[in-house]
């Protein structure tokens, strides 16, 4: 047993593009809840507005977590969407991604019964760097479990 698990969870480790940093995200296949005690878990990923989740951290959200084929903001199944590209797959700028951040903080703080684990979000396929990243996500609430370095 792990904790409050009521069963042994499997813990997996993530790199940039598709996968997360060690963060202790529970995996279960999409459509099942992912929950530890009484706290659900959310897959935080970079997408694009026209949801075609296919490449990257997006495809893992998309096989392993829940997020729909066509939707390309917000909770979906155990992940959650913040654009980082447009509907032509093109990056978009800082300023617009920042807006989709700042739904998602607010998101967060209205759930507090939900853990988000937040990837590197735009650093992929976007080409953004941790820089350019981290200061959107500095006022995230502590429901928030971002990268090495974002907080």
């Amino acid at each position: 047993m792990h904790g409050d698990c009521e069963e042994v969870v499997s813990y997996v480790a993530w790199d940039h593009v598709a996968q997360v940093r060690s963060l202790p995200v529970p995996f279960r296949p999409a459509g099942r809840v992912i929950k530890r005690g009484n706290m659900k878990h959310i897959f935080v990923f970079g997408s694009n507005l026209a949801g075609r989740h296919g490449k990257g951290a997006a495809l893992e959200a998309r096989r392993k977590y829940g997020a729909i084929y066509g939707v390309g903001i917000g909770l979906q199944g155990n992940s959650y969407a913040i654009p980082t590209k447009n509907w032509w797959l093109k990056t978009l700028p800082l300023a617009e991604i920042a807006v989709y951040v700042n739904d998602f903080i607010k998101f967060a703080r209205d759930h507090p019964e939900m853990i988000f684990n937040v990837i590197r979000v735009g650093c992929g396929l976007a080409g953004y760097t941790d820089e350019d990243m981290a200061p959107l996500f500095r006022s995230a609430p502590e429901n928030c479990n971002l990268p090495e370095g974002w907080r």
